[in-house]
Formats: C-alpha cells, sequence, structure tokens
C-alpha cells in the first residue's frame, strides 16, 4: 500500500541521510554540495586508500569516481534547463506545521526544504554508490595512512550574509554538530572523527580514530554554516538547541523569502548564489521559488493537488494511484501521472517490535506476529498488486543476504554461534506466504504452536501466559498517515485475535508520536528506514546497543547483540567492496532470523502526478528520492 508514506527511520532523519551518502545527488530537502572550479585543484584522482594519496578533486570509498577532472555536468541532468517560475509542493513527509529553522537539533519540527540553505564540503552523484566530488571543497587530501583527511576550501565559496566560507566555519560547525546541543545522531556519526584542525584559514584537517574508508565520505558530507548563525548585535549568541526562527547562515542556493504560522514557508534563488555556475550545479536548481503547503492529513493533501493547489505530488499509496488520483483533470492531461524506474536499496518497512517491551523478547514470538501478516490478501484487494514482500534489509541489492553464508561471512558469524539462532547459519527464511498451497490457516497453526512454546496458550478468552497476563500490545501511529494505513492494520489485527492477540490501534498527533518515539515509548509502530547502497556509520545507530539506550536514536528496535556490534565494527572498517559485503550479508542474517520486525513490501518505482508543463532530464538517475529529484532537476517548461 505505502513504501514511502511510512514515517522514514527514526527522529531527525533528514540529516542522518545527508550524512549517508546514498542520497547524495538529488535531494531538495538536504544540502547539496558543488564542485569547485579552481583549476589548480582540478588534478588526478585519489582513490581512497592509495599508498601516496596526492590532493584530488574527488574520492571514492571504493574504486574510482565515475566523473573525470573536467566534467562539465553529471550525465543524469539537462545542462541547457530552462530557469524560472515557483514549484509549489505539500507536506513532503508526514510532518504537518514547522516550529523551526533549525534541522540539526532534538527538539521540534524543522521547515520543510530547510536543507537547500546548506552544503557540505563535497557531494556525490546519483549513479555512483559512494563517490565524493568538491564543493565548498576545491581540494580532498587523503592522508596515506588514511587516519585523516585535509580540505582545502574554494576561495569563491560564501555564505548567503556574503561572508567567505572559512577553515573556522567548518570546525564550528563540526564542534557544534557533536555537542549535546544538537541531536544526538551526529556525536553517533562522528564518533570515530577526533576532531577538526585548522590548518591554514581555507584549510582544514579532520583527524580520525582508526582508518574506515568511509570516514572521509562522512567528513565531507557534513553540513557547514556561519559561526555567526545565532550571534547577537551585542555579540552574544543564542544557544544552538534555543535556534528557532533566526535564520540559518548557509551556503546553499536558495534563501528563505518568507514563511506563515509554521504551516507555509516560500524559499528563494539567491541572486548571489555563489556556485551557480559549477560542473555538480549546471542543470540543477532552476525553480526561481519552491514554496511549501502543508496540509493537515493525507487526504487533504490530495484533494488540494486535484484542486490544482500545487505541482507535483508523489504517491505512495498503491489505492490513491489506482481509484484516488484520477478525475477530469487527469483525463484532460491537466494532471499527470508517470511511474519512474530507480535502483535504489528500497530499505526496510515494517511493523518494528520494540525489544524493550518483555512480550516481544522470545524469537518464537516474534515469528509467530509474523506469520499473522497475509500479504498476499492485501496486496490483492488493497495494493493491486503492485508490490513485492520485503525479504530482506537490504531488499533489491547485492547486499542482501542469499543461499549459505559465504566463508567470509562465517569468520564473522562463527565466533558468536553460541549467541545466535542456528537458523542464522542456513538459508535464510522466506516470509510466510498464502497463495495455494500456503494459507493462512496453517501459517496461524504454525503461529500458534509457537505461541504455545514460549509459553502463551489461549485461556478464558484470551492468549494468556503463565501469569495470567493476556497478550495485549498497542501499535502507534501518527494522525497524518493513519487515515491511509489503517486499511492495512485491521485485517492484521483480525487475524492476531484469531490467536487470542488483542492489538490495540492508537493514533496521535505527529508531535507527541515523534515524542513518544524519540522516548522509545511504545510497543508496535511502523518505520521506514531509509534506502541504503552502502551501509556504514549509520547502521550503528539503527542496530548498535548503545544506541538502544540514546533518546532520539535509530535504534527504535531496542536491538542490544554483542554479535551484531562485532559486525558493525566490521562492516565500518571494510577496506574491499567484498569485505563490507560479507559484513552485510552477516548482518542481514542475523536481523532477518531475529524477526525483529513483521516485514512490508516494496517497490521498484517512484509514483509521481504533476501539472502539465513541467519536464525532466531524459536520462534518470539511478539512486534518487523523488521529491528531491523534482526539487533539485526538474524544470517549467512553459514561461508561468
Amino acid at each position: 500500500m505505502t513504501t514511502g508514506t511510512r514515517r522514514v527511520e527514526a527522529p531527525r532523519s533528514i540529516w542522518r541521510t545527508l550524512i549517508r551518502l546514498v542520497s547524495r545527488a538529488c535531494c531538495g530537502t538536504m544540502p547539496r554540495a558543488a564542485l569547485a572550479m579552481c583549476a589548480g585543484s582540478l588534478i588526478a584522482v585519489s582513490p581512497l586508500g592509495m599508498q601516496h594519496a596526492r590532493a584530488a578533486y574527488a574520492i571514492a570509498q571504493y574504486g574510482n569516481p565515475k566523473y573525470p577532472p573536467d566534467f562539465k555536468h553529471f550525465d543524469y541532468v539537462n545542462p541547457d534547463a530552462p530557469r524560472g517560475g515557483t514549484l509549489v509542493l505539500a507536506n513532503p513527509d508526514r510532518s504537518t506545521s514547522f516550529d523551526k529553522f533549525n534541522p540539526f537539533t532534538l527538539r521540534g519540527s524543522a521547515a520543510p526544504g530547510i536543507g537547500l540553505l546548506f552544503e557540505s564540503l563535497t557531494t556525490g552523484s546519483a549513479d555512483e554508490v559512494a563517490s565524493a566530488y568538491g564543493l565548498l571543497a576545491d581540494d580532498i587530501n587523503v592522508a596515506p595512512d588514511g587516519l585523516s583527511t585535509t580540505f582545502h576550501i574554494n576561495p569563491h565559496a560564501r555564505f548567503s550574509n556574503g561572508d567567505p566560507v572559512t577553515a573556522e566555519d567548518v570546525k564550528f560547525s563540526f564542534d557544534t554538530l557533536k555537542s549535546p546541543q544538537a541531536a544526538p545522531q551526529f556525536a553517533a556519526y562522528f564518533a570515530d572523527i577526533t576532531r577538526v584542525v585548522i590548518v591554514d584559514p581555507v584549510t582544514v584537517r579532520f583527524e580520525f580514530k582508526q582508518r574506515d574508508r568511509e570516514l572521509p565520505l562522512l567528513a565531507g558530507g557534513m553540513p557547514v554554516f556561519s559561526r555567526k548563525w545565532g550571534m547577537k548585535a551585542d555579540g552574544s549568541r543564542t544557544p544552538f538547541d534555543q535556534l528557532a526562527f533566526e535564520k540559518p547562515i548557509g551556503s546553499g542556493p536558495y534563501l528563505i523569502e518568507s514563511y506563515d504560522n509554521g504551516r507555509t514557508i516560500t524559499y528563494k534563488r539567491d541572486p548571489n548564489y555563489w556556485g551557480k555556475n559549477l560542473p555538480v550545479r549546471v542543470g540543477t536548481y532552476n525553480f526561481e521559488r519552491i514554496n511549501y503547503k502543508l496540509y493537515s492529513d493525507a487526504t487533504a493533501r490530495l484533494e488540494a493537488f486535484k484542486a490544482g493547489e500545487y505541482d507535483a505530488l508523489v504517491e505512495n499509496i498503491a489505492r490513491n494511484w489506482v481509484r484516488r488520483d484520477v478525475g477530469k483533470k487527469f483525463d484532460s492531461g491537466e494532471l499527470i501521472k508517470r511511474e519512474f524506474p530507480h535502483h535504489n536499496g528500497t530499505g526496510m518497512q515494517g511493523f518494528i517490535l520494540n525489544q524493550r517491551r518483555p512480550i516481544f523478547s522470545d524469537v518464537r514470538v516474534r515469528k509467530a506476529l509474523d506469520l499473522a501478516l497475509d500479504f498476499q490478501w492485501l496486496d490483492r484487494q488493497l495494493f493491486y498488486n503492485q508490490y513485492k514482500r520485503i525479504d530482506s534489509f537490504f531488499v533489491n541489492t547485492d547486499l542482501q543476504a542469499k543461499g549459505l553464508p559465504s566463508p567470509g561471512e562465517l569468520k564473522l558469524l562463527d565466533p558468536w554461534r553460541a549467541q545466535l539462532y542456528p537458523s542464522v547459519f542456513g538459508v535464510p527464511p522466506k516470509q510466510p506466504d498464502t497463495d495455494p498451497p500456503g494459507s493462512l490457516r496453517a501459517n496461524l497453526l504454525e503461529a500458534r504452536a509457537l505461541l504455545a512454546q514460549a509459553g502463551w496458550t489461549y485461556r478464558d478468552g484470551a492468549l494468556r501466559n503463565a501469569k495470567g497476563e493476556p497478550f495485549v500490545f498497542e501499535i502507534l501511529d501518527d494522525s497524518g498517515s493513519s487515515a491511509a494505513f489503517e486499511p492495512v492494520i485491521a485485517p492484521y489485527v483480525r487475524n492476531l485475535q484469531k490467536l487470542g492477540i488483542e492489538a490495540r490501534f492508537r493514533v496521535t498527533d505527529f508531535a507527541v508520536y515523534q515524542k513518544r518515539l524519540d522516548a522509545f515509548d511504545f510497543d508496535v509502530t511502523t518505520i521506514r528506514f531509509p534506502d541504503v547502497q552502502v551501509p556504514g556509520a549509520d547502521m550503528i545507530d539503527r542496530f548498535g546497543s548503545k544506541a538502544a539506550s540514546e533518546p532520539g536514536s535509530g535504534n527504535l528496535i531496542g536491538l542490544k547483540s554483542p554479535a551484531v556490534d562485532a559486525i558493525l565494527r566490521a562492516l565500518v572498517a571494510a577496506q574491499t567492496r567484498e569485505q563490507l559485503v560479507d559484513a552485510v550479508h552477516a548482518l542481514d542474517r542475523v536481523l532477518i532470523n531475529g524477526y525483529y520486525i513483521v516485514p512490508h513490501w516494496y517497490s521498484a518505482t517512484h509514483r509521481v502526478a504533476f501539472k502539465r508543463g513541467l519536464a525532466w532530464p531524459k536520462t534518470l538517475p539511478l539512486y534518487y528520492t523523488a521529491d528531491a529529484w523534482i526539487t533539485s532537476m526538474w524544470w517549467f517548461a512553459q514561461p508561468q
């Protein structure tokens, strides 16, 4: 039914996704970097890990960057795209209002599109999985021992207030993001970056705890902002975690032009934007203005689109796409529907079973809950046969574990054999199927047997444990998406009732929902972990034991496993693509056999409805999100 309307990963995921360069090339909600045009710096590629690293215009986590030093633009943009017009969009996520411009702090909801104001030292491309091209940095030097990376700042780089971007600003940004005043995810991501050293006014060095091929990319992807942001006229400073509607001072292509009551905001292209002619900016950010209107719920948002109130809608609900995204304006061609293929890893979406709750501590119970979901019925009755069942945390990529473990995987898994489920060492399990010869009845019978083995038996009108306590839990959702998702939850709840389990559907507004998730105050909820092409430090925040105890972290599952922690260390330390794949396969095996999530479904296309007159490049990116692709690479083919 939906692969993208669900809450993406964990709180403040915009900047977590930014740091992961997988979404690096076309994110209208994230800072974009660009290649600096400093002729002296456009020299030979320096692949990460070479013994004699030279200063370079680009680096790659594995192998070499795709684009040569003299490239003019990325292959998937239109270098001749006309500029102008106002693009009007609706809520890009489930937030229905905003109360701040600062996207780097824990509390509150940041304005949609605020990433348009920020840039970073480097950026990647949308047709490579892990490369970084200079933007604020025009020269990148990875030390031969891999323990530091030095960035030289493009002398033309400017903040929106006209100040040059300096090494001091970069250090200030890093120190601030790693401090307690920023969201805790940043400290987790940058844990292996020990410090930033100012070499000279336009040169900074990031120093690392250990050799890690991902760290230079993480350092380069850090958002940079002016140290004057929050500075008062008398020289005093507003604490970073108290910045609300103080306009950020960044170096991105847009400025805040106006906003109203936390429900609308308009960005205008900065007429003095310093990077407008850079190779990675050619053909991008073509709209003169980008305006966001936030609607109270998904139904209001859809009806507003059909009424012509905004220009493009990324449709994540199959029923809407088939049954509701129709009408006279679609028939006349005023509104158009298209499906755009992508090669993203589709991420994991499903019912998160909070391991902090004792009722979910037994793997047999968790597997029983998985058996109760009838995906085939949902796909026929609600999804119009548009989806496939997720059977991996890294589905649709070569990172998905298949078959028996390889020797490289066994090297990581064997030391923990006594702590792991025996099934981890076999072929990954298939998700339950109700198509003949399978059936829901057979699945529920298997689930009942597993529950009995775990000490849960049916008596006195409910499934009870040895203490007589009934099996009851709450499925938490937010009001912005509950209407769309309730048809999925209702049949799942009915199937659970057949087992004697009572699942209560609880709906709250998004602010309360987010607060409860920050505090891990939930039984079950629905989360979509974002697309991943090259897993790295983000996996520690999502599955690491330490993160399970950090409020606001990505480890909503509550997973605490020494085996997983060891695999994550190997993943982050991987020096070759082969080592990375072995580590991710091992991680996938442990997670999928743990049944920590009841997996949902995925699609390999983006469904977009838009007004006639919008246009896009002929060549599509490989790895991209639809909302960000629209804001960064589309244009108006007809004058407004």
